[in-house]
């Protein structure tokens, strides 16, 4: 029998702001455990959250980017359970009312475009952090850290649309790709700020009941989401096909030996006791403050990829690599404002930029080469200054040290040779000393004018003008 899959997301986004979503506890990553707390995260008795605003407004930017409905009123639940790293015995959510309903992402796998329905965007805080091994210090052993607790979250709940794992990662990609756009959520997936709960379930081909899903925690990074589930679909379809039975469960990944493990029973609705925080009062929502949330979005990807392709002449591949992230797109277009040449300022940003950071493992915002320095070099290559072949070499020594180009080209003695006596005057020695090659030549192995160039430059050490190499080269071979 063959078998589809069946699968939805849930993904927490952790929200970029200074403070926690219910107290004034700090958010900063790193810090000692427990050092970042309060009366409200640590859940005492008669501690009472106020709402952050911040958060409200990162949740509507985040609904109008994937096409959201914002809900005028909605209403903050306590989410019922115990664990060790949930101080007060309930997670404020919310549940029947959340702030953002109905919205959708298209996607696009092996060229073909897919939407894939959203059915709520909610906010909710996020529990503390279990510490196991080598606890600080306590040594060996098991502790709690509850700085994370009370962090606010946006949990982005899919519809069960998406069909293969390879799916499931590009719409993971895009809506990363959006939250990171919007400047809400910093994308770190090693940090946890942004990771997937993964649900899967399998049905006949054909087939329009579903069957039972697994629910795959936490998983933080595209790769391992793209394992988890190819794993559990093998995994499911083996159980049903030597006649066993889908348990509804919660399971966890093992990136070690890419397979999933069952944790614990899955909890439904019920489980958790959902009912209003009496302690918060609905939320209201006016026109007015989601319009100037509208008003306030950046351009995000999809509309600037489609703005270089009619606007800038770029092609599709530019445009995807260069809109992957908003500082190298903002990076690019400092530049194309400086100098209005997008397809050469495009493969300079893509080629030796984009080359140089990835082997220091840096990001655009780390790069000594300003978009202004970039633009002088390239005006040098225009100005006939530097051949394109030297302007690599500058260009390196610029993201060295940051020095302007043309200083570098002064200091290295690097100004183009466009002297034609000079050139002719190296032609000549070049061809006295290969004769062979120029009667090759004159008998019709124009191949061998390659060599003669190749020559030429080394003999210049590179400096000689290209286009008059080629002309007055030619000019004398031919005789």
């Amino acid at each position: 029998m063959q078998y589809q899959a069946v699968i939805g997301l849930e993904v927490h986004v952790q929200l970029l702001t200074n403070t926690k979503i219910f107290c004034g506890c700090s958010t900063k990553f790193g810090a000692s455990p427990n050092s970042q707390t309060c009366p409200v995260c640590l859940g005492m008795p008669g501690a009472l959250p106020v709402l952050n605003k911040k958060v409200v407004e990162y949740a509507i930017r985040a609904g109008l980017a994937t096409n959201c409905s914002i809900a005028q009123r909605s209403v903050f639940a306590r989410k019922n359970y115990f664990y060790p790293d949930l101080p007060k015995g309930y997670q404020i959510s919310q549940f029947e009312l959340p702030i953002c309903v109905n919205g959708h992402l298209d996607i696009e796998v092996d060229g073909k475009v897919k939407r894939i329905g959203i059915t709520r965007i909610h906010m909710e805080e996020d529990a503390g952090k279990l510490v196991h091994g080598d606890v600080p210090g306590l040594g060996q052993g098991s502790g709690v850290d509850l700085n994370r607790a009370c962090t606010p979250l946006l949990e982005v709940v899919s519809e069960p649309d998406i069909r293969s794992a390879d799916e499931a990662v590009a719409y993971l990609k895009k809506l990363h790709q959006i939250v990171v756009y919007l400047g809400i959520c910093d994308g770190n997936m090693e940090e946890g700020s942004f990771r997937c709960d993964a649900n899967v379930s399998v049905m006949p081909v054909g087939s329009d009941k579903f069957g039972t899903r697994t629910e795959t925690k936490n998983v933080n990074s595209f790769r391992f989401v793209k394992q988890a589930i190819e794993h559990e679909i093998e995994r499911q379809i083996e159980v049903i096909e030597e006649g066993g039975r889908i348990v509804q469960e919660t399971r966890l990944f093992d990136p070690n030996t890419g397979t999933t493990r069952s944790m614990r029973g899955k909890e439904e609705a019920h489980d958790y006791r959902y009912f209003p925080d009496p302690d918060l009062v609905p939320l209201v929502i006016s026109a007015d403050w989601v319009e100037d949330a509208r008003l306030s979005l950046p351009e995000l990807p999809e509309a600037k990829r489609a703005r270089y392709l009619a606007e800038l002449g770029l092609t599709a591949y530019d445009a995807e690599v260069l809109t992957a992230s908003r500082e190298l797109a903002e990076y690019f277009e400092a530049c194309t404002a400086l100098y209005p040449q997008a397809k050469s300022v495009a493969n300079w940003v893509m080629g030796e930029l984009t080359r140089a950071l990835n082997e220091d493992g840096k990001g655009i915002a780390d790069s000594r080469v300003t978009p202004q320095l970039l633009v002088d070099l390239l005006e040098l290559i225009d100005k006939g200054t530097i051949s394109g072949k030297i302007a690599k070499t500058v260009f390196d020594e610029m993201y060295k040290t940051g020095k302007a180009p043309a200083a570098i080209v002064a200091e290295k003695g690097l100004v183009q040779v466009s002297d034609t006596g000079e050139i002719e005057r190296i032609i000549d020695q070049i061809m006295a000393a290969n004769a062979g090659q120029v009667e090759e030549f004159r008998g019709g192995k124009e191949k061998v004018f390659g060599f003669f160039v190749g020559q030429v430059m080394r003999a210049s050490k590179g400096k000689a003008n290209p286009a008059l190499v080629n002309e007055i080269l030619l000019k004398k071979l031919k005789g």
